[in-house]
């Protein structure tokens, strides 16, 4: 078989490799997700009152507080950093595979931006910025996107595209 740089030319013990990885960090990806909705971030005041506390609800089923200063770096240190790795390795994956080249820079390059957006919009709601919530969901929701389709762009090349002999 001859290595062309793609995926699909990779030996099949490489594609299992990539392949595991993928899966792995598409639990972790995912289940972070779980996460979210059972905090009640998945809705716009329900993001608010993650972040900003609802301590003035006397019916509220669960009592939030706001965050302090260091669990508010924390999150946004955090995450900034771990998805800037999750989407640097899986972008790395998506350039070898045999798409069109404004489609990989597009998968490659919005996520950092929605992670931008997101994390530092969690942060500025957090200052009292409440218009953020609809950024933080519109961009949570693109990066959502754009690490499936590449996960499966990813997947798909590896399981069933196998380079020419």
């Amino acid at each position: 078989m001859t290595y062309n740089g793609l995926l699909s030319s990779f030996p099949k013990e490489i594609k299992i490799f990539i392949g595991a990885f993928v899966l792995i960090l598409s639990i972790g990806f995912f289940t972070g997700l779980l996460f979210v909705s059972q905090t009640s971030t998945t809705s716009p005041n329900g993001i608010v009152e993650n972040y900003t506390g609802n301590e003035e609800d006397e019916d509220a089923e669960v009592m939030k507080f706001k965050k302090s200063d260091r669990e508010m770096l924390t999150i946004v240190h955090t995450h900034i950093l771990s998805m800037s790795f999750i989407f640097f390795l899986l972008g790395g994956l998506v350039w070898l595979t045999k798409l069109s080249k404004k489609l990989k820079l597009f998968l490659t390059v919005e996520p950092f931006l929605s992670v931008v957006l997101t994390f530092g919009g969690i942060y500025f709601l957090w200052t009292g910025v409440l218009w953020m919530k609809y950024v933080i969901i519109f961009s949570g929701f693109l990066m959502t996107a754009t690490f499936s389709i590449s996960v499966i762009l990813v997947l798909y090349q590896l399981i069933f595209l196998s380079a020419k002999r």
